[in-house]
């Protein structure tokens, strides 16, 4: 380690390379979901089924 290491600071000072040896991994983007949206919507759901069940 040191001067003569490509993959510290001091190295890439004395070599005099200013690029990055290992790159920082990429973050996934997620959509942001809502979920009241999406609890609504499942117990809308879940009583339209009940609701066709009574009704047979």
């Amino acid at each position: 380690m040191g001067k003569g290491d490509k993959r510290t600071k001091r190295g890439k000072i004395h070599i005099g390379s200013t690029g990055v040896v290992r790159p920082k991994k990429k973050k996934s983007v997620k959509k942001a979901v809502n979920t009241t949206e999406t609890k609504t919507t499942a117990t809308k759901k879940a009583a339209t089924k009940k609701a066709a069940k009574k009704a047979e």
